[in-house]
C-alpha cells in the first residue's frame, strides 16, 4: 500500500471498502440468528482472514455450535461438526479405506472415504474429551492443512478453519491439551453469559415459530483473496516493536521482565504469539477499512492471543491469579 501507483492505490482502497462492507453484511446476517457475542464474531472473522484457528471456551448453552454453523453458512463454506468423545479414533475424523466391489470388473478394490475433517469450517466440539492421538490428528490438519490416512497425504479444501470448544466447568475424564498444542490456536476466546436484554431476546426468539436463517455473503474463493490481501498489509516498525516487546515481557528471566512476571509466570509466550498479534492486527485494521494497523489493534488482541500461551506458577494458582490478570498488568507497564 506504500510506494504504489495511483491505480494500485485506488484498487486497494476499493478492496478495503469492500471488506468493511462485507463485515457489516456478515454481522447483520449472523445477528439474524445469534444474539450478542459481537466481539466474538469479530475475533472469528479476524482469525479466518489471518488463516488462524480459534479455541472457544464457555459453559454449555451459549450457542457455540449455532454461532459457528451460522458463520459457515454466511460465508458459503462447507461445515462439519465433530463431537469429540473418549472412544473417538483418528480415522473417525480423517477418514478410512473400505473394500468395495467394482461392478465392471468384479474385482474388489480399496476406496478412501473422507472423514468430517474434509470441510472448510470444522467444529471440534469438546476437543479435550478425546485421547491425545485423535487430538494430534486434528492438530496436524490445522498446522499443515492436510490429512495423512491410508498411507497417503491429502490436501484439505481452502480456506480451512478449525473452531474447537471446551467446557471450563467439567474436567473429569478429560484430556487437557498440552501447551505446545494450545499454541496451534491463534485465539483463545471466552464466551460469557448474555446480559439481561440479550437473554430476553434469546428466549423470546427461540420459543416462537419464527426460524431465522443467515444468507451467504462471501464465497471461499473471495475469502482466500482476502487472506492474501491481509498478508500484504504494511505494518509500522513501532507497532511491530510493541507486539514483540509485549510477547517478550511475558517470559520470566527476560531483562524486560516485571517482578509480578517472575512470581506468577513459569513459561511465557513464544514467537508465534508475536506473529499472531501482527497478523490479527492487520486483519482487524482491514475489517475496519483501515490501510494499516496501529498499536490499539495489538492491544485489543493481547488477551485472546496470549491467555493460552502463559503458564502460571503454583504461586499464581494459589493466589487465584489468572492469565488475564497477568496480561492486564503487562498492558499497564508495556506501552506502545
Amino acid at each position: 500500500m506504500s510506494q504504489h501507483s495511483s491505480a494500485e492505490f485506488a484498487e486497494e482502497l476499493a478492496t478495503l471498502n469492500r471488506i468493511a462492507e462485507s463485515r457489516t453484511l456478515l454481522k447483520d446476517q449472523i445477528g439474524r440468528v445469534i444474539v450478542g457475542q459481537e466481539e466474538i464474531v469479530d475475533h472469528l472473522l479476524i482469525a479466518l482472514l489471518a488463516r488462524g484457528h480459534a479455541l472457544l471456551v464457555g459453559v454449555p448453552g451459549l450457542a457455540k455450535t449455532l454461532l459457528i454453523r451460522t458463520l459457515a453458512r454466511s460465508l458459503r463454506l462447507s461445515f462439519n461438526r465433530i463431537q469429540f468423545t473418549p472412544d473417538l479414533m483418528p480415522t473417525d475424523i480423517t477418514g478410512t479405506e473400505i473394500i468395495e466391489e467394482n461392478r465392471e470388473t468384479g474385482r474388489k478394490e480399496f476406496r478412501f472415504v473422507e472423514g468430517p475433517l474434509f470441510a472448510q469450517v470444522v467444529l471440534a466440539d469438546e476437543i479435550n474429551r478425546t485421547p491425545p492421538k485423535t487430538q494430534a490428528a486434528l492438530l496436524q490438519a490445522m498446522a499443515e492443512h492436510e490429512v495423512s490416512a491410508a498411507g497417503k497425504t491429502m490436501s484439505l479444501q481452502e480456506p480451512f478453519f478449525v473452531l474447537a470448544t471446551q467446557n471450563p466447568i467439567e474436567q473429569e475424564g478429560t484430556y487437557p491439551l498440552p501447551e505446545a498444542q494450545l499454541d496451534r490456536f491463534m485465539f483463545n476466546l471466552r464466551l460469557d453469559y448474555p446480559n439481561l436484554a440479550e437473554e430476553l431476546k434469546i428466549v423470546s426468539s427461540t420459543t416462537g415459530d419464527a426460524d431465522s436463517v443467515a444468507e451467504p455473503v462471501l464465497s471461499g474463493e473471495e475469502i482466500e483473496g482476502l487472506q492474501v490481501f491481509v498478508r500484504r498489509v504494511p505494518v509500522a516498525d513501532a507497532v511491530l516493536e510493541y507486539a514483540v516487546k509485549l510477547v517478550r515481557a511475558t517470559r520470566p528471566g527476560q531483562t524486560t521482565g516485571q517482578k509480578f512476571v517472575e512470581e506468577w509466570v513459569r513459561w511465557g509466550a513464544g514467537p508465534r504469539a508475536g506473529q499472531y498479534l501482527i497478523l490479527g492486527a492487520k486483519a482487524r485494521a482491514v475489517l475496519d477499512g483501515r490501510p494499516t494497523p496501529d498499536a490499539e489493534d495489538v492491544l485489543a488482541l493481547a488477551k485472546p492471543v496470549l491467555r493460552h500461551r502463559i503458564v502460571r506458577t503454583f504461586r499464581a494458582e494459589a493466589d487465584g491469579v489468572d492469565t488475564d490478570t497477568i496480561i492486564e498488568n503487562l498492558l499497564d507497564v508495556i506501552k506502545p
